[in-house]
């Protein structure tokens, strides 16, 4: 067998990028501490206690919420509920000038985060100047931001179930479009390969923190498409997450003859198997670096939620 090529494929994310949702995840018994990890939407309520008046103060609810989204942290304006995470907004004045403040503030209303924002004209802030508003915004947005990383990290450290703190779990639902038993082959030398990479396997989608699907396909290695000695065999291999979101691919090219796939694989399933499992492997732990192997989109949020604006 003659290998030509071996691609792995990058964990791709849609949506909300690399920063944390804030916080997806079950806490262990250390995460008692932590309450109830953050679902992936921060809520920032109109703030009441920010010396500005209710128009004002929605604004710039709305421009704290859209310097996070475009900061890959999806918030969502409205009224805080008790267990929604949240961002408590507030100010205080200092001479001629406003401070902004803020907490970051999880069910039961315990405070986790705090930060305070840059100085910012009294006048300008009293009065709800627009332009005002969405500087001291996108100032506090990075800080807020390395915040909620910091929190992310406690939770997944305190967390067992993590998939920093386990090796993760794949299921290899099938191998189709081989030719003689490379379907079976392929599939059972994969399965055998990936735990010795420290990959778990395991029977049942619900088990799985990653779905595995490998298809063979087999054309002739001839430009003019006519039989020859060898043919083109071309395996993909795809990981998704369990409900199906697309994590990576990993590809190989080979030159076989047809006498290597039929009726058995062989060593040749055993070789494309091995090569394969270092390229899943890969991809599995880029994905697991990213804390979570759930898809990262947006809770579906009742009662009629108020966006944040656009630009």
């Amino acid at each position: 067998m003659r290998r030509r090529l071996l691609v792995a494929l990058p964990l791709l994310l849609a949506g909300c990028g690399t920063l944390p949702q804030p916080l997806l995840g079950k806490p262990g018994a250390m995460g008692a501490r932590l309450a109830v990890p953050p679902p992936p939407v921060l809520i920032v309520p109109p703030p009441p206690d920010a010396l500005l008046g209710n128009r004002a103060a929605d604004a710039y609810a709305h421009d704290l919420a859209k310097a996070l989204v475009d900061r890959n942290v999806p918030s969502i304006v409205r009224p805080a509920r008790p267990y929604d995470w949240q961002l408590e907004a507030t100010a205080r004045t200092a001479n001629a000038t406003v401070i902004p403040g803020f907490r970051i503030i999880g069910p039961g209303h315990k405070e986790y985060g705090h930060l305070t924002g840059a100085e910012v004209s009294g006048a300008a802030w009293a009065a709800g100047d627009p332009a005002t508003l969405r500087q001291a915004a996108d100032a506090a947005a990075p800080g807020l931001v390395k915040q909620l990383s910091a929190i992310n990290a406690a939770v997944q450290q305190s967390n067992p179930a993590s998939l920093e703190n386990r090796p993760p779990r794949v299921r290899l639902i099938r191998v189709t479009g081989a030719p003689g038993d490379g379907n079976h082959a392929l599939k059972l030398d994969v399965s055998r390969d990936l735990p010795k990479l420290g990959v778990v396997m395991v029977d049942h989608t619900a088990d799985a923190d990653f779905l595995i699907d490998g298809v063979v396909k087999v054309s002739p290695a001839n430009k003019d498409g006519k039989p020859g000695e060898s043919d083109l065999v071309e395996l993909d291999w795809t990981v998704r997450n369990r409900r199906g979101g697309f994590i990576g691919k990993v590809s190989q090219l080979h030159d076989l003859k047809p006498s290597e796939m039929t009726p058995y694989w062989g060593d040749v399933a055993a070789a494309a198997a091995s090569q394969a499992a270092l390229g899943l492997r890969q991809v599995i732990r880029n994905a697991t670096l990213k804390h979570d192997a759930l898809p990262k989109h947006r809770k579906t949020e009742p009662a009629h939620p108020t966006p944040a604006q656009q630009p």
